[in-house]
């Protein structure tokens, strides 16, 4: 093929291709297929919330990509979120809120206090603002229906104005109502909490309950011997051991069990003397004459006292009587029964009269020595019945009770010594044993009680604060009684009532709260001042007192203007302090003058810029 029939070819083809485009630009279908011609959109929804609609392309409150809705023929399946065959009707927004807080409301968009953006909320999804919550009116944050005292500084309560307004640190004024700015009806140091700070704050209550109240009593107990029960065993002659029975400490020793054998010269002379005075008796008990019969008589009888004297037993003094021989040795017997604890004498030791040899004791009655902190002592009793485990013993628990409760207390731990006793048949408990003693305490008849977390304890004075609905809360002085329940409830005595609701946690932060609006209350009591003529001075910003309040007040004279970080700036009229905060007024009652004795001096006289 030549050249130029080869460009005759392609300029036909040209020609076609430029028809078949001029074509399907007027029949409005492309040459390549006709069902898949271009869509137009309905509209734009939010892909996370169907309700958010809009007719052009954009983002829904959350930054999200508005995802188009296409119009569906007869059987075919949406090709969107939502399907309609006309643009649904638009919503009414009924006020903007804060994401996070929905008590900050404005009538129109913006930032929340933490830099959102504010997310609409309509007329079909909130029909009235939430309780508490300033609704949309032309002041940012009043609330229709209620009577407005005055505008206040969220930051900084000092900071009161009588319109709305910006705070000194860009925040708006929020507004004070008469039943909230300390109204005659509200009691010292009420507050009110909006539902998302209470929600923040963690605040719970609890209901006062009318109810007996137990206590149990937890100490460490350390186990003693019964004083009682101790002994010494000493001679009361003078001689040498030639014999020692009971050789050990520890050693266990009954009642008459023999001890030792002694040789002892004044024993052997008593013996002589008993026998002696027995045949005498003998002799003479027959004789015609009265008196030196009973004399006789008196005489083995005084002999025989004597060897008794000596702790000689009976049995050995028959003995004697009937051999009618003087023995070298005697036996001393034990008077009683225990555990040898102290062994004081050896075999063939010279001993003498009143010279201690053995000390034992009778272990089946123990003593345990507990220490009691003051605050429980009204809980103990003595009688009180008592439990006792020992660690040695795990399972196993001694019962006993309180036999004592000495009348003094420990300078170093401030306790009160308490003396339990228990049996001790099998000796399973040993002195200088630790053991843990529970002492239960009888139960107390129906007195008012509250958890002992509601309680703020200034160490002079006992508060709670008490719920009052609709998050109001008053703090409350009380006076309280014992604890009880494991220390988690306490008594109390006056200040409360069964079914009130009182704060057991956040109360800190409410107490902080209180205070700020008492102390705001008292700057903003109306003092009485005498009519002064001519205009007052202009107000100052950032005091509460030159700033016309609801109800008015008596207009005050300005002495002179001071920063309140500095007060030794000061100046004859309002300004700008150095550090960029606004100069507060002193008066002429607060600035000297009749000013009573004791109160702070006021601030230097006006100086020269510096």
């Amino acid at each position: 093929m030549s050249l130029a029939r080869a460009g005759k070819v392609w300029w036909g083809l040209g020609i076609l291709v430029l028809a078949a485009l001029v074509f399907s630009y007027f029949s409005g279908a492309p040459p390549w297929g006709r069902g898949q011609a271009e869509k137009k959109a309905l509209c734009w929804v939010s892909p996370k919330n169907p309700n958010y609609v809009k007719e052009a392309p954009g983002q829904d409150p959350e930054g999200n990509a508005l995802v188009p809705v296409y119009a569906t023929s007869s059987g075919a399946k949406p090709a969107g979120p939502a399907v309609g065959a006309a643009p649904p009707k638009e919503r009414k927004i009924k006020y903007w809120r804060a994401p996070m807080d929905p008590t900050y409301i404005r009538d129109k968009p913006g930032k929340s206090p933490m830099g959102m953006d504010l997310v609409p909320v309509y007329e079909d999804e909130a029909p009235a603002a939430p309780a508490g919550a300033p609704a949309a009116a032309a002041a940012p944050g009043a609330q229709k229906g209620r009577k407005i005292k005055y505008w206040v500084d969220p930051m900084d309560p000092t900071y009161v104005r009588d319109k709305p307004g910006k705070a000194p640190c860009g925040m708006d004024l929020v507004p004070v109502y008469e039943e909230e700015g300390g109204g005659a009806a509200a009691a010292p140091g009420a507050i009110t909490v909006s539902p998302a700070t209470i929600q923040s704050m963690g605040v719970r209550t609890a209901k006062v309950e009318v109810r007996p109240l137990n206590h149990d009593t937890w100490a460490v107990g350390l186990v003693t011997f019964d004083e009682r029960s101790l002994s010494q065993i000493n001679t009361k002659v003078n001689g040498w051991v030639e014999r020692l029975y009971v050789n050990a400490t520890g050693d266990p020793v009954r009642r008459g069990q023999a001890l030792l054998s002694i040789y002892s010269p004044d024993l052997v002379s008593a013996e002589e003397e008993y026998l002696l005075a027995l045949r005498n008796l003998k002799e003479l008990g027959k004789s015609p004459i009265p008196e030196m019969a009973a004399g006789a008589r008196r005489l083995a009888e005084a002999s025989r006292r004597r060897l008794e004297y000596f702790d000689i037993s009976l049995a050995q003094i028959e003995a004697l009587e009937s051999s009618g021989q003087v023995k070298k040795h005697l036996v001393l017997a034990s008077p009683v029964q225990g555990i040898v604890t102290k062994r004081l004498v050896t075999q063939g030791a010279y001993v003498q009269a009143g010279m201690p040899l053995l000390e034992v004791a009778d272990l089946s009655t123990i003593w345990v020595d507990a220490d009691i902190y003051q605050y429980e002592l009204p809980w103990i009793k003595a009688g009180q019945q008592v439990t006792m485990s020992l660690a040695y013993l795990p399972g196993e628990t001694f019962a006993g009770r309180i036999d004592y409760i000495y009348p003094f207390l420990s300078g170093a731990t401030r306790t009160v010594r308490v003396r339990l006793k228990f049996p001790n048949p099998q000796l399973k408990l040993k002195p200088e044993m630790f053991a843990q003693v529970q002492i239960k305490s009888p139960l107390t008849k129906n007195v008012v009680v509250v958890p002992a977390t509601a309680v703020l304890d200034t160490g002079l004075q006992q508060h709670v604060f008490i719920a009052l609905g609709n998050g109001r809360f008053e703090p409350r002085e009380v006076k309280l009684g014992v604890y009880g329940d494991d220390n988690q409830y306490r008594e109390v005595l006056a200040g409360l009532q069964g079914g009130e609701e009182v704060v057991t946690s956040a109360q800190f932060m409410l107490d902080s709260e209180s205070r700020f609006q008492e102390a705001r209350q008292m700057m903003l009591a109306p003092q009485p001042q005498e009519p002064k003529e001519g205009p007052a001075a202009a107000p100052a910003a950032g005091t509460p007192a030159a700033a016309p309040m609801a109800g008015g007040k008596t207009e005050r004279k300005i002495k002179y203007w001071v920063d309140p970080m500095d007060p030794t700036y000061v100046r004859d009229k309002p300004g700008k302090a150095p550090c960029g905060m606004d100069l507060v007024p002193v008066y002429e009652e607060e600035g000297g003058g009749g000013a009573a004795p004791g109160a702070p001096r006021p601030p230097l006289p006006p100086m020269p810029n510096h």
